[in-house]
């Protein structure tokens, strides 16, 4: 009987290693993306070309929304998406907690697209106003550091404030309730504040931050699958293009999803910064002093090192930008 059951074993392991194989290559199959509702890469799902440049190497394209840089990258830091977009803050946390990222590209700076806010009748009238105040933020978010560098400009310490932690929907509802002295947020919730509230903008990123965003992908999925990260920085770049070159269009298509007016939508669509360029040695330098900055503060556990997470594209790739 013993051969039988050797031979009953082995087809056992032959139909579980097959299953396993299946999966694999189903998995390798499938580009996850995460996406937020605003930005290029809900202009890119919309279109569907990178669906169709994918199928013919075989790649099927999969959406998940997330309702923040942060959340996205929890995502992709526990293997439910191979690629996403964030801005400048939350790669730093993630890399911070030991996600497996690596940085693909970047677009262009949009130091307008993120603000302190204040409410309109409200007695402060420059950021050291803010000494002692209530500030409400989303946590690890881009614009977590423009505070940061607010204040610093200001000549005040990140400890000299009381900060509060919510995501965007909640933070505005604190900051219509007058339970907080000022909210950092971003394009569109910065539009939507300032024409419907009357938010008054405390300061802005422009000449202390760039307000990068940036294209993150799981080191595996980048470094086994070059030639999909490319077609996918291909597509985003052309949707950038003809983003800048339609502002009307975009703002068209992107209101309905935000569920907000033509008006405040174009005036977030104007503000934001359209691309997908390879990163350079400033950009890098840039991104290093924002986790310099957050270690310093104790916000992040241990210093890190950017350019140990920048991804290579293929020589071919990286002459064609």
């Amino acid at each position: 009987m013993r051969p039988v059951i050797l031979r009953r074993g082995l087809v056992a392991l032959f139909a579980a290693a097959v299953t396993f194989g299946a999966i694999t290559q189903a998995q390798a199959e499938t580009l996850r993306i995460g996406y937020q509702k605003y930005g290029t890469l809900v202009l890119l799902k919309a279109k569907g070309t990178l669906e169709k440049r994918l199928a013919a190497q075989g790649v099927d394209v999969q959406w998940t929304e997330f309702p923040g840089g942060p959340q996205l990258l929890e995502g992709l830091n526990v293997g439910s998406i191979d690629f996403g977009v964030t801005g400048e803050t939350p790669p730093v946390f993630a890399q911070a907690a030991g996600a497996d990222l690596l940085y693909v590209a970047y677009e262009p700076p949009a130091p307008h697209s993120e603000a302190i806010l204040v409410p309109k009748d409200s007695p402060i009238k420059s950021v050291k106003d803010l000494k002692g105040k209530k500030v409400v933020l989303n946590k690890g978010s881009n614009v977590h550091y423009l505070l940061v560098r607010a204040l610093e400009d200001a000549g005040l310490k990140y400890t000299d404030i009381q900060t509060v932690f919510l995501p965007p929907a909640d933070a505005r509802a604190a900051f219509e309730r007058g339970s907080v002295d000022a909210w950092v947020i971003w394009d569109p919730y910065q539009a939507a504040a300032e024409q419907q509230l009357q938010a008054h903008t405390l300061r802005d990123g422009q000449g202390i931050v760039d307000n990068h965003q940036f294209y993150l992908a799981t080191k595996p999925y980048a470094q086994k699958n070059p030639e999909v990260i490319k077609t996918l920085v291909e597509e985003v770049r052309a949707v950038g293009e003809w983003s800048k070159a339609n502002p009307e269009d975009v703002t068209q298509q992107v209101s309905p999803l935000l569920g907000l007016p033509a008006d405040i939508t174009l005036k977030s669509v104007k503000r934001q910064g359209y691309g997908a360029l390879f990163l350079t040695p400033d950009v890098v330098a840039a991104q290093q002093k924002i986790a310099d900055s957050f270690y310093q503060l104790k916000l992040i556990p241990k210093p890190l090192r950017i350019k140990d997470v920048i991804w290579t594209p293929p020589a071919a790739v990286a002459k064609a930008q």
